[in-house]
């Protein structure tokens, strides 16, 4: 595959290994305008801070006055490294790159345990801020490349303030399952005929049909206990996608952030904005496989200390999701013993009860920057038959293990009540 933009009447053929980033460069440095790059004759010399990659102070002497003069060095936008120059404070517009480069600095400092950034930073120092600065771009294109994704209302935000670790390798973000070879999914041949589901429901609408209760109320918050499914209204039916039994369906509405835990849990999710309880929060999403393929892939993922393995075995353990390598924002949701999301099988286009979806919903109300979890060994009490069938579903397979090899792994999340161990 080739990247082809024209320049100067010329079309320039690049190897599409190139980010845009790295072709700027390349006009730049060649003097060579690009429209698709955004650079023309009025702006091919502009200058624009990239990054801020060291910081000096130096004394300036003057007669018997002496002042101190505070230099960064720069990394200009779309100039190679060798263009970086010197530049006084005065200079320097760019306000919000400034307070990060200290944030930065300042953390580094803490680390290496000194009280203040000296006159001039040693070249390891120097050497940590810039591989910061760099992931910090390498963040901030994954997130772009994710919201560009999604379907859903919130916004999906990448921070790393912990170490240098970047995204994930060979993981493909995806808003809906991946089935995997030889799995069908049937979809309804029928729908409802309400125009109000809610309020005057044609037979018991979706869920009546399938004698079960109507899951939500007018907020969309769900109103049956944890154990029994949700049918929402599909595509076949009647109503819009307004309607109060399409909610799962609707995608996420809030505001999400993947960020790097400081306690050795790798990534995590917390929420951005304030969480309503009982309100549908995500779907746990991923490739959909056999669960004897889920025993040769778990037996790959032991040896690798980790595996994303979601049995769907609300009536039959014949398939497991696998979130490993395919999945959406669930694929970083982490344990704990004492979780604020409870799962739902839920059932919408396809009646399948071998493959539901997998829904998140808040336990309780959920404040701005409190991480988002769910146990892995959660379990419901079995009222009824119905809740029985459904208990050994609440649990990811392994972690680290096969589906069918549960090893001993220690937890980690802290709370008061916590098992010690996730399996």
């Amino acid at each position: 595959m080739l990247h082809i933009h024209q320049a100067h009447s010329q079309v320039c053929r690049v190897a599409c290994i190139a980010t845009e980033d790295q072709l700027e460069v390349i006009c730049r440095e060649q003097g060579v305008t690009c429209e698709e790059l955004g650079i023309n004759k009025h702006n091919l010399c502009n200058y624009e801070v990239e990054y801020l990659c060291d910081y000096k102070r130096k004394v300036i002497t003057d007669g018997k006055r002496q002042t101190i003069q505070e230099l960064y060095l720069v990394k200009w936008k779309g100039y190679p490294e060798s263009s970086n120059t010197w530049e006084p404070r005065r200079n320097l517009k760019c306000i919000d790159l400034l307070n990060q480069f200290w944030e930065d600095l300042n953390a580094e400092m803490q680390r290496q345990k000194k009280r203040a950034a000296p006159r001039r930073l040693d070249p390891a120092t120097v050497s940590q801020l810039i591989q910061r600065a760099k992931l910090r771009q390498t963040l901030k294109q994954w997130e772009t490349h994710l919201n560009s994704l999604g379907t859903h209302k919130g916004h999906i935000y990448v921070r790393n303030q912990v170490d240098l670790e970047g995204p994930p390798k060979n993981f493909t973000y995806i808003n809906d399952y991946k089935v995997g070879d030889g799995i069908m999914l049937n979809e309804v041949s029928v729908g409802c005929e309400c125009t109000d589901c809610l309020g005057n429901p044609v037979e018991g609408c979706c869920a009546g049909v399938s004698q079960h209760k109507f899951a939500y109320n007018e907020l969309g918050q769900v109103r049956i206990r944890p154990g029994l499914p949700i049918y929402e209204c599909n595509k076949r039916c009647r109503c819009g996608i307004d309607c109060p039994n399409r909610v799962v369906q609707r995608g996420i509405q809030y505001s999400l952030c993947i960020f790097r835990t400081d306690n050795g849990r790798g990534w995590g999710v917390k929420t951005m904005e304030r969480i309503r309880k009982n309100t549908f929060v995500m779907e746990y999403v991923g490739e959909i496989i056999t669960t004897e393929e889920a025993d040769c892939r778990g037996h790959i993922y032991d040896k690798e200390g980790a595996t994303y393995l979601f049995d769907l075995d609300y009536v039959d353990d014949e398939y497991t999701v696998d979130a490993a390598h395919y999945g959406n924002i669930s694929h970083f949701v982490n344990h704990s013993c004492d979780p604020n999301l409870q799962v739902y099988n839920v059932f919408i286009n396809n009646l399948d009860e071998r493959l539901p979806r997998i829904a998140f919903f808040a336990t309780r109300g959920i404040k701005a920057g409190e991480e988002l979890t769910f146990d892995y060994k959660m379990k419901i009490d079995p009222v009824d038959a119905e809740s029985t069938k459904m208990d050994s579903n609440f649990s990811l397979t392994g972690l680290p293990g096969s589906p069918k090899k549960r090893m001993r792994v220690e937890c980690r999340c802290g709370v008061p009540t916590c098992r010690k161990y996730l399996f």
